[in-house]
């Protein structure tokens, strides 16, 4: 009777949660699982929090996101995916004892500023991930090139840009990968690294053990903050207390190369963070293992 009783209870509790689920907004709905605690259901045997997350999380999409826990403190990826992140390589934090920084760039599209950012770069000696779609390639050749012999990563964005948590026929997925590529080769004369990052930060279980078939390592972040509004850009002064206050030892930093408030106060940041003990890193040198 007692076991029957735990029983519907928790499924009780399951399809509350279910219900709640649908009904929030969609932008909502994981802020509202990762305030969601083990100890709301701790009296009931056998039973963790995991093992709800996963009836969401298995082959359905979610969206990426990271819990700040404040200047110099190692931020959370989200609960309902770590499980079953590592085994499918996909990473977001490196050796949290080790204060080093991976920073990242994502370019979808060339707003002007990619060129001062490799000055910087070059200047201060710092090597960076950027993570691009195929048309950047055809369209910015010389850029992908500068990018190549200054020592930094160009690493595959996907083609179009799409979800892959959406894409579940293997041709199609694959071929987000080989076109960029095929056109990257065609460029530099060497295969591309094999880091992905996700577009739009959307992924499912699927798509990293997809991902991870095709031989990359998936790469979130925890670290980035709304850069990409080209038309409604932070202030500089926000921006600048938001990354410093947003780093942390093993930091895998996104930022957007679109953005004119990054590419305005990337220097300072970077000394900044470097006057606190800070030294930046190449994916290269990122501990996989």
């Amino acid at each position: 009777m007692k076991i029957f009783y735990k029983k519907w209870i928790l499924t009780f509790l399951l399809i509350a949660l279910v219900i709640n689920f649908i009904s929030i907004p969609a932008n909502a709905k994981f802020k509202e699982f990762k305030e969601f605690k083990e100890e709301d259901i701790e009296e009931f045997e056998n039973v963790k929090i995991k093992d709800i997350f996963s009836l969401f999380s298995n082959d359905g999409e979610l969206n990426w996101y990271f819990v700040g826990k404040g200047k110099g403190n190692i931020a959370e990826g989200p609960k309902e995916s770590l499980s079953f992140l590592k085994e499918n390589d996909a990473y977001f934090l490196g050796d949290a004892s080790k204060k080093i920084i991976y920073l990242t760039f994502d370019e979808g599209y060339e707003n002007g500023n990619t060129g001062k950012i490799l000055d910087i770069l070059k200047e201060l000696k710092v090597p960076a991930a950027f993570f691009v779609v195929k048309p950047y390639i055809d369209k910015e050749p010389d850029l992908i090139k500068r990018m190549v012999d200054e020592g930094h990563l160009v690493c595959n964005h996907s083609s179009h840009h799409p979800s892959m948590a959406q894409i579940h026929d293997k041709e199609k997925f694959n071929s987000e990968f080989t076109q960029v590529e095929e056109a990257y080769k065609n460029l530099i004369g060497k295969d591309m690294p094999k880091y992905f990052r996700p577009p739009m930060g959307k992924y499912s279980k699927e798509s990293l053990s997809m991902t991870k078939d095709l031989g990359y390592k998936s790469i979130f972040w925890s670290f980035a903050y709304k850069d990409w509004l080209v038309k409604n850009q932070p202030a500089e002064s926000y921006a600048v207390e938001k990354i410093t206050n947003g780093a942390h030892p093993g930091c895998i930093m996104l930022l957007h190369a679109v953005s004119s408030t990054n590419t305005k106060i990337l220097e300072p940041v970077i000394k900044n963070l470097q006057s606190q003990g800070y030294e930046f890193k190449s994916l290269d040198e990122f501990p996989f293992d």
